[in-house]
């Protein structure tokens, strides 16, 4: 920001003195301050607009001139337009000042007043509301103080690209105090300077038309400072901005702003649920979209969408990702794309999840060319890790399935001075070292190049047979069946008709005894019903049975059977016999039947052997070619995997974990130097212990 327009910053927020004598808390101040800040921005640019026009027109036809002027779409005044009347001419009398500010006011074209919110009445709250605002000062008593303040800072010697600065600055200060949300992160100058200038190094100065789009434009500071920054760079590509958001207020701010700019255009609303570019594809999109907030308030419509935009969708909690995959929706066959995201959207979510899904959608199709990793303590309210997803569908042939993975997280300067949690600053010289290492795209102490089958991974679920100490397992007891065509069959388990299930009394538990297996009756005095004698009495009761951990044994007419903790293994007794069967499980159960037409009920309990399964999962490098990842997975199993185990299914994920591929682990020290220190601290010890014994 240049040293003339940069006092104003200061000048600003002299106007939040007045505010703090009334007793308006500081989290109000941008409430009370943006109308008249936008005012302020919008009679400069008119008055410097006005002068330019005289250059070409005379005002002696006052009328022509005004018709002249109102042609170029930038808004209007008759007090300032027609009668050069400015709002530092309206306070010299403060005895005039509420009816000529009234007048001023109403002076604007139906446009600007709407978004200034001039006169609004009952109309739904929306964007700005400088009458409300000025009645609730008029109210306080500091109406003529306040607009009189606003009035002397003249910022019609600037462009808009300065007017632009300053705004950024002052709305960035606005979300200091105003409690913003987590997920709503104003971007810093350095990250939109370094923004603009990747894209800048993969763009030429051919004079070819170039949208550039934000779907989450808020007041439009990274929208508008992209563009300021590509028309430095190259003067001969001509550009228009496109943008949309839905906070009242931001929103006027940049609508306003797009005014005075050539080709810009600026929508009101979520653009997830109200696309209000449906058909546009765009050379160029920028966002630092929220992260960190739901968007179940809209999950009906998202569910709903036709547009064929969202291929997965993420966790409730954090709809970044539907703002991403909007984006890529909207970006053109042969169009670039820088979105900040905070670290989650990297690895969140498991193989087959939304969010793996939408990574490895991105992954498919190669839109993604780097991820930059950003210093912490970059943002102005959140000191965490933020990054750079740079997509790009017309990667160079060489790129073609590669991504390069950038470790910026160095790459920065301290502030001087903390501004709210930024403190901070990737400088020029950082900057140009990113812009040069994805350029070159080589590996580098701190960037990495991968094919992109790299971020894959397979998550094969298997199916475990558990075995006992000998190996075995209870599979190979289980009855053989013989079908209608003659085949073999296992049954799935062996059921037993027990005469009761006891647990042998111990130290620290008594013996329990069940042995009725069909039960009609209860204890009346007790139990209101069966049902009830079921649902809070016996089931529980069964459900608690731990076979492994409370010595049951189950008691047939023909044997024994328990589970021998060491050995892993299901025991049958019979006759004073014991025979292991393998590792299995015994399945208790309790259920309550009625008979439909005589209402009679009885309680079964049930007792079954079962084989030990256990489905489990393992994570296996990733192969594009089918029959090398198959190889892949079977290798892995007979390295790592000793019991029986059957194939169930395999999911494809994909994560990138940057700590993983620039993880430095810390260099151990000498034993001789740790020793040298023990003995160091022992002989301190000895000393102390000598001048206390003294």
């Amino acid at each position: 920001m240049s040293q003339n327009i940069s006092q104003y910053e200061s000048d600003v927020w002299k106007t939040a003195d007045l505010l703090i004598g009334a007793g308006i808390k500081q989290s109000d101040f941008p409430k009370f301050m943006m109308p008249f800040f936008a005012l302020i921005m919008v009679e400069s640019r008119l008055i410097r607009y006005a002068k330019e026009l005289e250059g070409e027109i005379s005002r002696t036809d006052i009328d022509g001139f005004i018709e002249e002027f109102k042609d170029l779409g930038l808004g209007f005044n008759d007090y300032v337009i027609r009668n050069k009347k400015t709002l530092k001419d309206i306070c010299t009398n403060d005895k005039t000042f509420d009816i000529d500010f009234h007048a001023y006011l109403k002076a604007f074209d139906p446009e600007t007043k709407y978004l200034l919110g001039v006169d609004k009445g009952n109309e739904e709250a929306k964007f700005l509301d400088i009458s409300g605002i000025s009645g609730q000062l008029k109210k306080k008593g500091i109406l003529f103080a306040s607009v009189k303040t606003w009035s002397e800072i003249d910022l019609a010697p600037f462009n808009n690209s300065e007017i632009t600065t300053l705004e950024e600055h002052i709305k960035r200060k606005w979300a200091d105090i105003s409690a913003e949300t987590a997920g709503e992160q104003y971007t810093p100058d350095d990250i939109i300077s370094l923004i603009s200038e990747i894209i800048t190094s993969k763009i030429d100065d051919n004079g070819k038309f170039l949208t550039i789009f934000d779907p989450t434009c808020g007041g439009g500071n990274l929208l508008f400072g992209v563009e300021d920054k590509i028309h430095a760079q190259f003067n001969n590509r001509p550009t228009a901005t496109f943008g949309q958001d839905w906070s009242d207020s931001l929103y006027a701010l940049a609508k306003i702003e797009s005014r005075f700019r050539k080709d810009s255009k600026i929508e009101y609303g979520n653009s997830l649920v109200d696309i209000k570019f449906i058909h546009n594809k765009f050379d160029i999109v920028v966002a630092n979209p929220p992260y960190g907030v739901d968007w179940k308030g809209y999950k009906k419509d998202i569910d709903n969408d036709q547009t064929e935009r969202f291929h997965d969708k993420p966790s409730i909690s954090d709809g970044q990702f539907l703002f991403t995959q909007h984006i890529l929706y909207h970006l053109a066959d042969d169009g670039l794309s820088i979105v900040v995201h905070n670290g989650s959207t990297l690895f969140s979510g498991d193989a087959g999840s939304g969010e793996s899904n939408i990574r490895k959608f991105f992954f498919d199709n190669d839109y993604v060319e780097a991820l930059i990793q950003m210093p912490t303590d970059e943002f102005f309210n959140t000191g965490i890790y933020t990054y750079l997803w740079v997509f790009n569908k017309n990667k160079p042939v060489e790129r073609k399935d590669k991504v390069i993975l950038i470790n910026a997280s160095d790459l920065y300067v301290p502030l001087k001075k903390s501004r709210g949690k930024k403190r901070k600053e990737m400088d020029l010289d950082n900057r140009s070292i990113i812009v040069q290492t994805l350029s070159e795209f080589k590996d580098t102490s701190f960037a990495k190049v991968f094919d992109k089958w790299h971020f894959y991974f397979n998550k094969q679920s298997i199916m475990l047979t558990n075995v006992d100490e000998s190996g075995k397992s209870l599979e190979t007891a289980l009855p053989v069946k013989i079908n209608k065509d003659g085949e073999e069959t296992r049954a799935k388990s062996i059921p037993l008709k027990p005469v009761k299930i006891v647990q042998v009394a111990t130290d620290d538990s008594p013996s329990i005894e069940l042995s009725d297996f069909e039960i009609s009756t209860y204890d009346k005095t007790k139990f209101s019903s069966l049902d009830d004698y079921f649902e809070n009495h016996l089931k529980p009761v069964i459900a608690e049975l731990d076979y492994k951990e409370m010595n049951l044994k189950v008691i047939t007419e023909k044997a024994t059977y328990w589970y021998d903790a060491d050995q892993e293994t299901i025991v049958e007794e019979t006759k004073g016999k014991q025979k292991s069967l393998g590792c299995g499980k015994i399945v208790f159960k309790a259920n309550l039947k009625k008979h439909v037409k005589s209402k009679e009920a009885l309680i079964t309990i049930t007792v079954e052997l079962t084989p030990d399964y256990q489905k489990d999962y393992e994570i296996i490098p990733f192969s594009p070619n089918p029959e090398e990842n198959q190889q892949h997975i079977d290798d892995f199993m007979a390295q790592y995997i000793s019991k029986p185990f059957e194939y169930i299914d395999n999911v494809i994920g994909a994560e990138i974990n940057f700590n993983k591929v620039f993880y430095k682990p810390e260099l151990l020290r000498e034993v001789p130097e740790i020793v040298s220190d023990l003995q160091a601290l022992e002989n301190s010890l000895k000393n102390l212990e000598n001048e206390l014994a003294l």
